[in-house]
């Protein structure tokens, strides 16, 4: 299968390597350090049970390089899907798919606004990894696994093939028949871990331990869960419980994406995280305040340290 991976940080480096590694032709998009480090040494992916290397590993600088392709797993940061969408098109023109492998649930309404809805899949991914060093994936715990689906019925053949594929080159991808499910599900969680860990600027495992922050980071999913259902997600009983249970088990060091961008002074995606809960829950007529606290309290910080003037 040819497959260009837009975007070779944790996600798409991890994944990416793994499908190479597994026969398919794989091009990664990258950029400045990163790119070279790619071309000059290869990819290494760095896990618990020893490390990767895809070597040698193609990679481009633009979009337009990389195709055409049967698969675009776009793995960019939320702020550079729209612009990433619009370069899609060359690269699906012999009928390939896009998925986006974003947080939160905008990125598949974004890419179907520029593109037809037989071209977009719904993807999740499910894993701590981040850039360790230029050419570098750093894997954190043992999680590693996606799921896509069609929202189109005519795409779940093509997205059957992508999970197939995956399964041939040792990845975990469930092909979900209704993929707005492990989307929210997946929201639901990390709006609540993304936002009470920036909150309180700690790992995972001091907010679970604290009262006060386990009851910000349960009141934070209560409300997620409830946008859920008004977008007609149908959630079990106790969900949100069985999710904190499940944060439970996970390292004590873990830090989300987003904590680690405020704590480097990066730009952030609470817009799309916090900020989507309260987007959302506003425009169906529910309050969200839990979320919206988080968004505010994260507002001077959204485009990096350096333009709030202090560091967090």
């Amino acid at each position: 299968m040819r497959i260009a991976v837009i975007g070779a940080g944790g996600v798409g480096g991890y994944f990416g390597a793994k499908l190479a590694l597994g026969g398919h032709d794989v091009t990664f998009v990258a950029r400045a350090g990163h790119l070279e480090a790619i071309r000059a040494n290869g990819l290494e992916v760095r896990t618990a049970a020893g490390s990767l290397r895809v070597a040698p590993a193609r990679a481009v600088a633009r979009i337009a390089d990389a195709g055409p392709v049967d698969v675009a797993m776009l793995c960019v940061k939320l702020w550079d899907v729209e612009a990433a969408a619009a370069e899609l098109g060359p690269l699906l023109a012999e009928g390939g798919v896009a998925i986006p492998f974003q947080n939160g649930v905008d990125s598949p309404q974004i890419l179907r606004r520029v593109l037809s809805d037989d071209r977009v899949l719904g993807g999740v991914a499910y894993i701590v990894a981040t850039i360790a060093a230029p050419g570098v994936i750093a894997q954190t715990g043992s999680l590693a696994r996606l799921a896509v689906g069609a929202f189109a019925p005519s795409c779940q053949p093509q997205a059957a093939a992508f999970a197939a594929a995956c399964a041939a080159a040792g990845i975990d991808c469930e092909h979900a028949l209704d993929i707005r499910l492990p989307l929210w599900k997946k929201f639901i969680f990390l709006a609540g871990v993304s936002g009470a860990t920036s909150l309180a600027r700690q790992p995972l495992g001091v907010v679970r331990a604290d009262s006060d922050l386990r009851a910000i980071l349960a009141a934070a999913m209560h409300e997620t869960a409830a946008v859920a259902r008004s977008q007609g997600i149908e959630l079990q009983d106790g969900f949100v419980d069985e999710q904190l249970a499940f944060a439970d088990t996970l390292p004590g060091p873990m830090r989300s994406s987003l904590l680690n961008d405020l704590m480097a002074g990066n730009r952030l995606e609470a817009p799309w995280l916090a900020g989507g809960v309260m987007r959302i829950a506003r425009a169906c007529g529910l309050a969200a305040p839990v979320n919206a606290t988080i968004y505010a309290a994260l507002k001077p910080y959204l485009d990096g340290t350096a333009a709030a003037g202090a560091r967090p």
